[in-house]
């Protein structure tokens, strides 16, 4: 952990995987990040997939470095608590409603200059998540195999919950944009974010809605190709799987060379009245003329050897792997200085733990800090927030509107 953002405290009230993502970042930058849940654990805590003890793998890594205050927020009293505590630190991040009990104007009472970062689903409040965005987005529908017919063809869903994460680095992001302002002007700003806009508004930026605008119609599915460019999975002579990108002229070369094909592209370019090293353009026209020659010629290589040339030319590439293997996998992440040592994790399994994705070449990244249990810092943060003794945090934890540590 870095601590560029030492000396910040942010509560968090939230779920899933946008919001606790937010925080994440943010506390492995150095803030100091406490997570609020119902005291029988939020809607994420028993989230898929749990190990046999019943911790969920995916709580555990989305809420690394955090404090947790576990508190009974299905009563005024427990929710007074989590209003109190947000008011008190000054700065918010939730994805609760805008009129829930964690409403802005309720924690900014006497308290003007507070940033709240509130993740929504659509900008006119309906609920959405990843899934449901993503089939409103049209990514689904252009991905898939060349071969099926655009009229009965079936939407592909991609496994990865793109927009959630977006939606996370992008609401960490509005936090630190709402606390420069404050700091130039004192004003306090409430930041809606909803998940839908992230989605919609990330294919406009792509440019990707735009096309589809000009040309008048939709793309056409193209399988693993790259749209636009040269690129594609092949399979090498021992039935090896690899992704070969060719974006630019340097790569393209690097490319034709390393399959041995300069001979042969330098012909087909004859033969065409084209240059396919200046022109992403041709390239991805005639792609199916190239795709058939590359293939061919990566028959003829292991892939073991194939992949010595392409490093030794310069290519961009990569063999595909299951996540299994990646995870395993002594390049990306065993020797990969991105991980360190397992923390003391909640759920008792021991495994490589990622630090910040930002690399300070001069600074000491530090050792990746462990989850929470569920209400393990309960009267530490009532205490130092809020100022409560020890007899008056009892009574709350006898009355059941405080709980501490779940680890037994």
């Amino acid at each position: 952990m870095y601590q560029l953002l030492s000396g910040l405290s942010i509560v968090e009230v939230s779920s899933f995987v946008a919001s606790p993502t937010a925080g994440l970042y943010c506390a492995q930058m150095g803030a100091e990040v406490i997570r609020i849940d119902d005291r029988r654990g939020g809607l994420d805590y028993k989230r898929y997939m749990m190990t046999r003890e019943g911790r969920s793998l995916s709580w555990e890594n989305l809420n690394r470095a955090k404090k947790s205050v576990a508190l009974d927020l299905q009563t005024g009293e427990g929710r007074e608590l989590a209003v109190e505590l947000a008011r008190k630190t000054g700065q918010v991040i939730t994805n609760l409603p805008v009129e829930s009990f964690m409403a802005h104007e309720r924690i900014a009472g006497g308290r003007p200059d507070l940033v709240s970062v509130r993740i929504m689903g659509w900008h006119d409040g309906r609920q959405a998540m990843d899934f449901t965005v993503n089939a409103a987005s049209g990514y689904p529908l252009m991905t898939g195999p060349e071969e099926w017919d655009a009229g009965t063809a079936p939407p592909v869903n991609q496994i990865l919950p793109a927009w959630d994460f977006i939606t996370g680095a992008y609401c960490a992001f509005a936090l630190l944009a709402g606390l420069r302002h404050r700091d130039a002007t004192g004003e306090g700003s409430e930041l809606r974010v909803p998940l839908g806009d992230v989605a919609i508004g990330t294919a406009f930026n792509a440019g990707a809605a735009a096309e589809m605008l000009y040309r008048g119609g939709d793309r056409e599915r193209i399988g693993n190709a790259i749209w636009g460019a040269f690129g594609r999975d092949f399979r090498s002579g021992d039935g090896h799987r690899f992704m070969v990108a060719a974006l630019t002229p340097k790569q393209w070369k690097a490319t034709v060379e390393a399959f041995g094909l300069t001979d042969d592209v330098a012909a087909v370019e004859a033969e065409l009245g084209v240059s396919f090293a200046a022109s992403d353009h041709h390239r991805f026209v005639h792609r199916h003329r190239l795709f058939s020659m590359f293939q061919e010629a990566a028959e003829r290589f292991s892939y073991a050897d194939l992949a010595a040339r392409l490093t030794r030319t310069g290519a961009t590439f990569e063999r595909y792997r299951t996540m299994h293997e990646m995870a395993r996998d002594p390049d990306l992440v065993t020797h990969n200085p991105l991980f360190g040592p397992s923390p003391a994790n909640p759920s008792g399994f021991e495994y490589p733990a990622p630090r910040s994705f930002a690399n300070i070449p001069d600074r000491e990244a530090g050792n990746p800090l462990p989850a929470p249990y569920l209400g393990q810092h309960s009267e530490e943060v009532l205490a130092d927030r809020l100022g409560m003794s020890s007899g008056e945090i009892a009574a709350l934890i006898d009355k059941g509107v405080v709980a501490t540590s779940d680890k037994e």
